[in-house]
């Protein structure tokens, strides 16, 4: 009983030493790899181990000392290691196009604006035990709120109208109909047999009468790899509207507002910022495959990694002053006034948009 109690308590030196020191260190008293565990945790944790209590407070400095900070982690859809593999063969294939390449694709996608918040991510500045102030509530509804589904598509010179879905699920039939008859037909027919159509893998997009249509209407149809929002410029033309929306001073109520606000907004939108951001595609192709396929940073392109399906109006008009690019001078082209053009944000954290 004696050795058990000497052999304890020559354990409880040895790892109240090497926790201790860990501490001092600024690194987490369990392993690396395990970064969800609260400094409250880390603490009892400790306590328990040491038999010397500390307090999560003396757990958080030491780790910001060492340079280790609580921060939301990235959301991204998840990637198989066959998707990683797709990813980077895509732009393998893709990597050497040149501009006048890029140039005769038609990029499209869908996207969702919704009238409020649902997003966890917006933080407010408030004084202790003013929890629920009135100007520190955010209301919402607790099964979602109404909003609005859209399809878009960009070219480089060019772009399609701001097509609003009516109320209901978009089918087969729908996309064909609204989409592909009265959008992409004629970008085909005004360009010729260089026109080249790109549109990710939701169901809709590849029924059989998709298929045909496309197949009776000479309809060249880029392959597109799967889950890769990093990959499609488009995305970040939903990040500027969604800006561009959050900078009016009275944000839309209604669901009629909202839709000739995302008309107009997107109609006002200057083609330049189009053009380069179709125009980096060979930089995201290089960054791609320098991670493998895997999920793309986006401190190499200048740009914010955001949710790629919604859009809040509301959060952005809640939170949102100023923010700079790490190197926006070598994304965007000479003369461009990024300042002229969007909101900028203080926050780096609104709406899943995360700053790098």
């Amino acid at each position: 009983m004696a050795n058990n109690q000497s052999v304890r308590r020559h354990l409880d030196a040895f790892t109240r030493g090497r926790i201790i020191g860990k501490l001092e260190e600024g690194r987490s008293v369990t392993s690396q790899k395990n970064r969800r565990q609260t400094a409250g945790e880390i603490a009892r944790h400790t306590t328990q181990a040491t038999g010397r209590p500390i307090s999560r407070f003396t757990v958080a400095r030491r780790l910001h000392g060492g340079g280790l900070f609580a921060r939301r982690p990235v959301r991204c859809v998840p990637l198989t290691p066959a998707h990683r593999r797709r990813c980077s063969l895509w732009c393998r294939e893709h990597l050497n196009w040149k501009d006048n390449e890029w140039g005769r694709v038609l990029f499209t996608d869908e996207s969702r604006f919704s009238l409020s918040s649902d997003s966890h991510r917006i933080l407010i500045w408030r004084e202790r035990g003013s929890r629920n102030h009135p100007s520190n509530i955010i209301q919402r509804d607790r099964y979602g709120c109404r909003g609005v589904l859209v399809w878009g598509s960009i070219m480089l010179g060019s772009r399609t109208d701001l097509h609003i879905f009516d109320a209901g699920s978009v089918n087969g039939t729908r996309y064909c109909n609204e989409i592909l008859l009265s959008y992409v037909r004629l970008f085909r027919g005004a360009m010729g047999l260089q026109f080249l159509f790109m549109d990710d893998n939701a169901p809709c997009h590849h029924t059989v009468a998709a298929e045909q249509l496309l197949e009776s209407e000479d309809i060249e149809r880029m392959d597109w790899p799967a889950r890769s929002p990093d990959l499609n410029p488009i995305e970040h033309v939903w990040d500027f509207l969604g800006r561009r929306l959050a900078a009016r001073t009275l944000p839309p109520v209604t669901i009629r507002e909202l839709r000739l606000t995302l008309q107009n907004e997107w109609a006002a939108m200057p083609q330049q910022v189009i053009d380069t951001l179709i125009l980096s595609m060979g930089r995201r192709c290089e960054t791609c495959l320098a991670f493998r396929g895997d999920h793309i940073p986006l401190l190499k392109t200048g740009c914010f990694f955001l949710d790629t399906h919604h859009r809040d109006v509301s959060a952005f008009s809640r939170i949102a002053l100023h923010a700079t690019f790490s190197n926006k001078a070598s994304f965007y082209p000479s003369g461009f006034s990024f300042s002229k053009c969007c909101l900028h944000y203080t926050c780096p954290y609104v709406l899943g948009i995360l700053r790098y």
